[in-house]
This record gives C-alpha cells, structure tokens and sequence, in this order.
C-alpha cells in the first residue's frame, strides 16, 4: 500500500485527458525536491466502456460497474480520496461513492460552486461539453440548483465529431475551429461565463472565443485535488 496520503485518479477517459491532469497538478505544486509533489494511484483504463455509446447511442456497456470497481481497487490500494478527470463519466458518480468509503472529489459540484461564486444567481452559464453530457443535464441539475441558467451550442454534431477528432489525432485545427464556433455562439446567447467541460476540449481549452470568461473544469479539478491534500497533511 501506497503510504503519504495518495489521490487515486480514475483515468483512461480519454489517457491524454488523465496525463492533462498529472501534469496540471505538477504544475501547481512548488516543489523543491519530487517528495514535495503529491503521490497518485492511476487506474488508467482505457477499457472502461463508452460513455457515448451508453449514453447517446443506447447500444453500449453501463460503464458504471467497472468504475465502481476501478474506485475500489484505489482505495484498496491505499487511495485517500478519488478524482476522475473526465466530465461526462461523472454521470455515473453515484455508483462510484456506493462502492467506497473514501471521498470522490466531484468536478461537476466543483464547477456549479465556482460559476455561483463568479457570476451570482440568475447568471448565465455556456457549456462547451460532449452532447452526452447535455442529455443527462449533469451539469444543468447542479447550476439550476443553485439558482443559474443553462446554454448549449444548438448543434450538437460538430462539437461531438470534434471530441472523435481529438480522441484520434489529438489537439487538431478542426477541432480548435468547431470549439471557437460554439464559443462565440454561446457568448451572443448571453452567457457570462464558459466551461471548458469536456476533457478532450481541456486540450485545447486556449480555442474560446477572444475576450470570453471561460473556466476549465480540469484546473477546477487540481485546485481541489491540491487543497484537499494540503489540508489532510496539516492534520496526518
């Protein structure tokens, strides 16, 4: 077992999104020698099943199980708390906490807390995610919680061929244009502030629109993995 209070990060949806993750961390900590960053376990599955397919298509797998399973080997493993840096996978969340004991730092949570703080109730929020991720209102279900509004691009095709260009050639000027389209779409639409929610755009989170208030849900993401640690070694 993994001593010194490790994250375990359930990865592998997509892999560059999860080493997107590790090196956002390390760039975070300012270490002086490699026992100053923060130790992780990796469960980087590229096997879990489509959440696209599952979610859009109906034709595939419930990746449920074999997230909650992923989760438990990390905390087997020694695992202080989870994180998944994949936003449409956070869907299946409930299924992950069932299966542990240990906290699941919640990107979706993490980025409704932010958008109330920057922008207030009866704000405006865009989405730059996967269409996935509209259809379950993940993220409409905790802003409109908290008082915000919802917009999307009102096409989903492009911005799903331009998360499948990622996945295959990674950060690529087709995708970079399709992202750049809907973010000026959404800023007419009235939005005040973007987020950048899908791990494949994280990649290419430099392509909103110029001047748009847009937050990554990926750096939301290391924030709380590096408070959260901090705050367990001043009491460990």
């Amino acid at each position: 077992m993994l001593t010194g209070n490790p994250i375990g990060v359930l990865g592998g949806m997509g892999p560059e999104a999860t080493v997107l993750l590790q090196r956002k961390l390390i760039d975070s900590v300012p270490a002086r020698d490699d026992s100053d960053h923060i130790p992780l376990l990796i469960d980087m599955n590229s096997k879990v099943p489509s959440r696209i397919a599952h979610l859009i298509e109906g034709t595939g797998e419930d990746p449920g199980p074999t997230l909650a399973a992923m989760a438990q080997r990390l905390e087997v493993a020694g695992a202080v708390a989870l994180v998944m840096p994949c936003n449409t996978a956070h869907y299946y969340a409930p299924a992950i906490v069932e299966a542990v004991t240990i906290p699941l730092l919640n990107m979706v949570e993490l980025a409704a807390d932010r958008a109330l703080a920057l922008i207030g109730p009866g704000g405006v929020v865009g989405m730059l995610a996967s269409p996935a991720v509209r259809r379950t209102r993940l993220f409409e279900n905790a802003l409109e919680g908290r008082g915000l509004r919802v917009v999307w691009p009102k096409d989903d095709a492009p911005i799903l061929e331009a998360i499948r260009a990622i996945k295959v050639m990674g950060p690529c000027d087709p995708a970079r244009h399709a992202m750049l389209a809907a973010s000026e779409e959404l800023h007419l639409a009235g939005a005040a502030l973007q987020f950048v929610a899908c791990s494949e755009f994280s990649l290419i989170s430099d392509s909103v629109g110029e001047g748009i208030h847009a937050v990554d849900t990926v750096d939301l993401l290391t924030s709380a993995i590096v408070d959260f640690h901090g705050a367990l070694e001043k009491t460990t």
